[in-house]
């Protein structure tokens, strides 16, 4: 797959936006839009972050995208069952009109984030419309496929970007002017506001504007995959044939990127550190998280370099030995994709050097969070490996040479609260 096939498949067909009638909370049935809302389900890892969400309010949407029974059939019963009372109760309820959504999201640091909500027809990376750059776990992907079928709804929307600054964004723009339909501020300090788009003419003009664009997959990968998979097995025309999206034009809102850690199970710091003797430079830094952070900055800049911590100390690793690159990574790659710090981490150290199989969750975690990164591999004897973030036109870049990256390579943000509008597939 090449930059020139994807061009010509965006001139032939592009972003296909349909709207659609969102369900979303009656304000006056829960406590508060915040206790009600979360981040999206990959994010949610720890079981105590579901037991907080769950205490917020008796109707948080994590009841619905990380259900909490014991077996996976339980669970995606229970959310199927959740929902139904949900719609009977009249805790959900669906907007009256379709419509498609402008979202908004607004931080104390300065951040603007806004885009449109609406459910985008589904279709092949062949296509090159919808671009992806990770691969997906098939388990994860059954998993979320499962719980789809069951609920039969979208729960929470997909992050995807494009780069566009046209009528869309106008749109986008006038009606961010107006009264938002809700407005709410979570936990982690973000401002919330939602519109609903239903004017004839104007969604016209979003869905005229993003005929002729091509999206990444910002966050959301498992889970577009899974529309794949359901669209696949539901005979066209059906709901199936679309799936729910927030998409940003990052011309106007460029997202955050973030680097996704590692925290690998049972394999003590000491050990870490004796495996790559001989093949890294490794330096200790007795020094606070944000200047080990700043010197791993520092040191990618020249090439690959990662952070190891977990014995209350960080220790930078850097200048891997050129040989062993030669020997661990493929080299039917681009050159910048056998060069990402994700690609020497999975080919190289854990493949060759550790041993660490990167699919099984006994022996490794991705984690978002630094400090909490830190802290866990402190508390559990494990090894933190602390990543630096990749740069968006990289990413983009190696995504329209069809070129997917190591899994969990990038975190864009922020990420859509889940919880806001829901897309049920029979309204």
């Amino acid at each position: 797959m090449n930059t020139a096939g994807h061009s010509e498949a965006t001139a032939r067909r592009g972003l296909e936006l349909t709207p659609f009638r969102g369900l979303r909370y009656d304000p006056d049935r829960v406590g508060s839009l915040a206790s009600v809302t979360s981040p999206p389900y990959d994010v949610v890892v720890r079981p105590d972050g579901v037991h907080h969400l769950q205490s917020a309010d008796p109707h948080n949407i994590v009841r619905l995208i990380l259900p909490q029974a014991g077996t996976p059939s339980a669970r995606t019963e229970q959310a199927a069952d959740t929902l139904r009372r949900w719609l009977d109760e009249g805790v959900l309820t669906p907007d009256p009109e379709p419509g498609l959504y402008v979202y908004e999201q607004r931080d104390g640091d300065g951040m603007l984030q806004r885009g449109v909500i609406g459910a985008l027809r589904v279709s092949e990376p062949a296509e090159g419309v919808v671009l992806p750059h990770e691969d997906v776990m098939p388990p994860v992907v059954a998993d979320r496929a499962a719980l789809m079928r069951a609920t039969r709804a979208n729960l929470e929307p997909l992050l995807l970007t494009y780069r566009g600054d046209g009528t869309a964004a106008e749109v986008v723009e006038r009606t961010a002017e107006k009264p938002p339909l809700l407005a709410t501020t979570t936990e982690d300090g973000f401002h919330h506001r939602l519109w609903s788009v239903t004017d004839p003419a104007d969604v016209a003009r979003i869905r005229s504007d993003l005929a002729h664009q091509q999206a990444l997959i910002a966050d959301g990968h498992h889970r577009w995959a899974t529309y794949l998979r359901l669209r696949a097995e539901h005979p066209s025309p059906s709901p199936w044939d679309h799936g729910l999206v927030l998409l940003v034009d990052t011309a106007r809102y460029p997202l955050r990127v973030r680097a996704i850690h590692r925290l690998l199970h049972g394999l003590p710091v000491a050990d870490a550190l004796a495996a790559v003797e001989g093949l890294f430079h490794v330096r200790r830094l007795d020094a606070p998280l944000a200047e080990a952070l700043a010197a791993l900055a520092d040191a990618s800049c020249a090439g690959n370099a990662f952070l190891l911590a977990g014995d209350g100390a960080f220790h930078l690793l850097d200048r891997p030995d050129p040989d062993l690159l030669d020997r661990t990574i493929p080299a039917d790659r681009p050159p910048a994709w056998r060069s990402l710090d994700a690609t020497v981490l999975h080919a190289t150290l854990l493949d060759h050097v550790w041993h660490i199989p990167e699919d099984s969750p006994a022996h490794i975690a991705y984690i978002h969070d630094t400090a909490a990164t830190v802290a866990k591999a402190e508390r559990d004897g494990g090894t933190a490996v602390l990543m630096h973030p990749v740069r968006e036109e990289v990413v983009r870049d190696l995504a329209r040479q069809g070129v997917t990256m190591p899994r969990k390579s990038t975190s864009f943000g922020p990420k859509p609260a889940s919880g806001l509008v829901l897309r049920a597939l029979e309204i």
